[in-house]
């Protein structure tokens, strides 16, 4: 590193460099320090970057993610239950390997906890967090436990490919569609209820706690996908366009989308103004967007028994934006972005997811 460079980095503060920010500047170290002729960088096929780990062991892909809530910044518990907290925990996790197309299978779980705490509250998020683990058929093999001010949790899933293939977020092509699972917005339609917004209908209401606090990873899915010879994909858990952005940048395209084919709940059109800002930008769905030649779409959207939406094409001409939104009559649509950056909004945003 230079001295010019060594001279900015200490001047700066987490809040000016970003999340972002500072994985690039984990990943760039990293490389500095790569040995190609150990094992373990030979065998490396996804390092940091994408929505796991992977590595070559035998005939098979190893893959590898971790994750960690933090109370006050990712949930609180006034309004989330002990039971909820430990699905969620363990499905974020989940969803980070279905985005690869890989199987889970083990799971460590760490716990930094108030001493304060209650026996029969961390018996509910232990317990919610085996259920779904066997659901899922992931073995629990360790983990760490701690004391601390606020509440901890963090998770590794370690797991493997299907076959010999996985879906990554840089081999999006031109000429590609692009479609996603599922629906898109709920979950931050669920945020916005819980942040206050009046929603009377008690099923309305359950839906919209369901999708934010017990979300659904589509671990299957994948699979499938893969099967179909889908090789692009991502989950969306910073937002539709953030993560279709992911893909883009990753991959060295852009992406054209029409709003008016962007599948949002019945639930949230009925319930929300401004449900096409929550469709494009609200986070923490845990459907998987993905690319592919239209043939391959149709062959993944007969294959899958969730809902399948194309939502636009991967292009290489020149857009105003890398993820261009625009109407059925061509006008372009202005949108946020969205995405949760850890240290650039942390000072004024707590989340309760």
């Amino acid at each position: 590193m230079s001295n010019q460079a060594n001279a900015i980095i200490p001047a700066m503060r987490l809040s000016e460099l970003g999340e972002f920010g500072l994985i690039n500047l984990i990943r760039t170290a990293s490389a500095r320090y790569e040995n190609p002729e150990r094992t373990p960088w030979r065998e490396m096929l996804l390092g940091i970057g994408d929505d796991a780990a992977a590595w070559q062991s035998g005939n098979r892909i190893q893959l590898a993610t971790t994750d960690t809530l933090v109370q006050s910044v990712h949930f609180d518990l006034s309004a989330i239950t002990w039971e909820e907290l430990g699905w969620k925990a363990l499905a974020v996790n989940l969803s980070d390997i279905a985005a690869m197309g890989g199987i889970p299978k083990y799971a460590l779980l760490s716990l930094a906890l108030p001493t304060q705490v209650k026996v029969k509250d961390i018996s509910e998020l232990i317990n919610s967090f085996m259920h779904m683990a066997t659901e899922f058929g992931v073995a629990i093999v360790g983990g760490n436990v701690a004391t601390a001010p606020n509440i901890v949790i963090t998770v590794t899933i370690i797991g493997c490919s299907k076959g010999k293939t996985m879906l990554e977020r840089s081999t999006a092509s031109p000429g590609e569609q692009i479609a996603v699972t599922g629906y898109v917005g709920l979950s931050a339609a669920g945020l916005e209820m819980l942040k206050g917004k009046t929603i009377s209908d008690p099923k309305a209401r359950n839906i919209l706690r369901q999708a934010h606090f017990r979300p659904m990873p589509r671990v299957k899915e994948g699979q499938i996908l893969i099967q179909q010879g889908v090789r692009t994909a991502i989950d969306i858990s910073d937002g539709l366009v953030a993560d279709l952005d992911h893909i883009c940048e990753s991959s060295k395209v852009n992406a054209k989308i029409n709003i008016e084919q962007v599948p949002v709940h019945p639930v949230v059109t009925a319930h929300f103004s401004n449900s096409q800002e929550l469709a494009l930008s609200g986070g923490e769905d845990y459907e998987l967007l993905f690319t592919a030649d239209k043939a391959t779409v149709a062959r993944a959207k007969q294959a899958l028994s969730c809902p399948v939406t194309v939502i636009g094409d991967i292009t290489k001409e020149k857009l105003p934006t890398r993820v261009l939104v625009v109407d059925n009559k061509g006008a372009i649509i202005p949108y946020k972005k969205g995405g949760w950056d850890h240290f650039k909004d942390a000072v004024s945003h707590v989340e309760f997811t």
